[in-house]
């Protein structure tokens, strides 16, 4: 067992409280033990202190032989400050009041009164510093200075110039945390201004973060602007489905329609980070909807009862065996998933199952092979080397992105990046694997060889560099650093879009670190872990649709899911829903699977239902039911559960929460 790290720790005091705290700690951090508060414009926790704002004035002294205390002449910077022994901080006395008055009263000297109006109005820092530590009345009665109002910076981000307080958050937070370094400041003095460079768009894939940020209404949503006052929203905790990472969000929402995305703090997943699929792309929980059951008559899709779809379906799937097929899944909840296959295998009798869409799928032979053991997003922080491998992070896993990217910034991870074509990881990657499109099978090789693994030595250095174009000083730097210690893996299921992708994921497992290859869809994990796969003898995706096409499926039910969309080859999709006898589409909204469905029925959105899903680590995490369901629509686990009953008379389960026990009763570990 690892021994624990020592901390040196330092004793100091907070307004004569004696308290222990680590050694170099920020005394604003310090305070925080004790539930006491300094106020603050331009710290941010995550980011390092710079002191800009002076709004975290105290007075700070030492203690002396005598037990007497020596304070420093002048009030200190709370966020720039490191404590040391003996140190006797006071945050409630005369001077730190009215310094605090001082600097609030110079802030809102050309700060525009436009509270009223402003989005920010009723959650400000501003605001709330003011009101609890700044003058009761102003001095300044002098024109103010005006600058551009409502200046887009990009489609999802506003600046107000005039409420700027130049605390300089948003510009760290594109130079520490996201990385692009795509806003910086402008001029000096009064006229200093966060901008892009020659005015471009502010395209960053994590912009939406500056504006939660923001300590006043000087970035705003640019989506959300003056649709709704704060106490006006509904406010609840939620997961993002947008993507496999599954980060904690808070919901907002007026009238059952979603009004913005906020980050929820989860230290293991995504901290308090959003990317800006998440937080501009739930635009579809407001798009119109499928509201009641739709069946075909005479060639017609036409509005029906519950009953009648169901009797409908019923006589299409019963029995159906091995010409009947579900596909799709990946965002749908675990216990949609659960009760679909359990409808499935145990009812209809088919083993014709499957969630992936990628070219090339692996056999649930070669799946077991690898033997998943996917690593925490979290434990990247710490890792002192990573290898990247086909995939751009900051597209496909954004948060696990910000991540690697943080443990490079903070404690000098050593990346190896790998990819046919640049991404963002290059920006702080240690050595860039450049290799041509198609060949990362032949490099996975060759780096499995180089670390010793058997069966793979006629790919040598040469003849990486003959096959991808990666050269053998580059492939060589790549080798020592994984070599120098055991190298996590990194990857998605993307990797099977190649034809060599299976060979590439057991070359990259063979190597000497952990092998993550993460899936790309909000449960794709989750459905991988509960069997949502070809059962013996059963057909994957791809062959389910040619199945449809020489008339060997006759039924296929699409769950959430759009194969326009999600399958590369268009054709093949669209004459396997011309040809297919009997079309079951589940879905939210009207896709391109639509015109050819047979039944139509609609499916509640994650938010609009109790459920759970498991991001890419694995984690399973519960979301309880947001915002109303929209007309009929119902969960698909209860769609399969009143199914199944028709079929053979059971105890229903009423809740997701039941169904959720049964599912941990066969999977033990979705236990959370």
């Amino acid at each position: 067992m690892a021994a624990a790290t020592q901390v040196e720790t330092v004793n100091i005091t907070v307004n004569d409280v004696e308290l222990t705290v680590p050694k170099g700690e920020i005394v604003v951090e310090s305070v925080k033990r004790l539930g006491l508060e300094i106020p603050i414009f331009c710290y941010h926790p995550r980011m390092k202190p710079v002191g800009m704002c002076r709004m975290c004035l105290v007075e700070v002294g030492f203690k002396q032989p005598d037990g007497s205390v020596r304070k420093m002449p002048k009030p200190q910077a709370a966020c720039t400050l490191p404590a040391s022994e003996g140190m006797a901080i006071y945050t409630d006395t005369e001077m730190v009041h009215r310094d605090r008055k001082g600097v609030l009263e110079f802030l809102l000297i050309n700060h525009p009164l436009d509270c009223p109006i402003c989005d920010r109005g009723g959650e400000c820092p501003l605001q709330n510093n003011t009101l609890f530590y700044g003058p009761s009345t102003s001095r300044f009665v002098e024109m103010k200075r005006h600058l551009p109002k409502a200046f887009p910076l990009s489609k999802y981000v506003t600046l107000d110039l005039e409420r700027c307080i130049q605390c300089g958050r948003c510009v760290r937070f594109t130079e520490e945390i996201s990385g692009d370094a795509q806003l910086a400041f402008r001029f000096r003095g009064a006229t200093m201004q966060p901008s892009t460079f020659e005015m471009t768009d502010f395209d960053s894939k994590f912009s939406g973060n500056v504006i939660e940020i923001c300590p006043v209404g000087a970035l705003t949503n640019a989506k959300y602007r003056f649709r709704a006052r704060p106490w006006d929203l509904e406010t609840r905790p939620a997961i993002c489905t947008v993507c496999s990472n599954g980060c904690n969000i808070w919901m907002d929402h007026r009238l059952g329609n979603v009004a913005r995305i906020n980050g929820r703090t989860n230290e293991a997943i995504n901290e308090e980070w959003t990317c800006d699929r998440g937080k501009f792309g739930h635009a579809f929980y407001n798009d119109k909807r499928l509201l009641k059951p739709l069946v075909r008559r005479d060639g017609q899709l036409k509005e029906t009862d519950w009953a009648e779809a169901y009797s409908d379906v019923i006589r299409a799937f019963n029995a159906g065996g091995s010409t009947i097929a579900a596909l799709g899944g990946a965002r749908n909840s675990n216990e949609d998933l659960f009760m679909l296959k359990r409808l499935f295998t145990e009812q209809f009798k088919s083993p014709n199952l499957d969630h992936r869409f990628q070219n090339f799928l692996p056999s649930i032979a070669d799946w077991s092979e690898l033997r998943l053991d996917q690593r925490t997003i979290e434990s990247y922080e710490l890792a002192p080397t990573a290898l990247v491998f086909g995939t751009s992070l900051a597209d496909e896993e954004p948060i696990l992105y910000l991540r690697l990217r943080k443990a490079w910034f903070n404690h000098g991870t050593k990346v190896v990046s790998a990819h046919h074509e640049p991404t963002d990881v290059d920006s702080f990657a240690q050595v860039i694997l450049r290799y041509q499109e198609g060949t990362g099978s032949v490099l996975a090789m060759g780096l499995a060889n180089a670390l010793g693994t058997k069966g793979y030595e006629k790919f040598t250095a040469e003849v990486v560099e003959k096959e991808t174009g990666v050269s053998k000083a580059r492939f060589d730097e790549a080798v020592a650093v994984l070599k120098s210690q055991p190298t996590p893996v990194i990857t998605t299921r993307g990797i099977f879009n190649s034809g060599s992708g299976i060979s590439t994921a057991l070359a990259l497992h063979s190597l000497n670190g952990s092998f993550s290859l993460y899936g790309l869809q909000a449960n794709d994990e989750g459905a991988a872990r509960l069997g949502f796969l070809p059962g013996e003898g059963g057909r994957n995706s791809h062959e389910i649709l040619q199945g449809c096409i020489d008339g060997s499926v006759k039924a296929l039910w699409l769950v959430g899911v759009d194969p326009f969309v999600e399958h590369a080859d268009q054709e093949l999709v669209e004459r396997a829903l011309e040809s297919v006898e009997f079309l079951v589409v589940q879905a939210a909204e009207e896709n391109g699977a639509y015109p050819f469905a047979s039944v139509v029925l609609p499916m509640t959105l994650p938010a609009e239902a109790d459920g759970s899903y498991t991001n890419l680590e694995g984690r399973v995490q519960r979301m309880k039911q947001v915002i109303p369901t929209k007309g009929e629509a119902k969960p698909a686990w209860r769609v399969y559960t009143e199914l199944g009953l028709r079929l053979k008379p059971e105890a229903p389960m009423f809740n997701a929460g039941e169904v959720f026990a049964h599912l941990v009763a066969e999977h033990p570990g979705f236990a959370v």
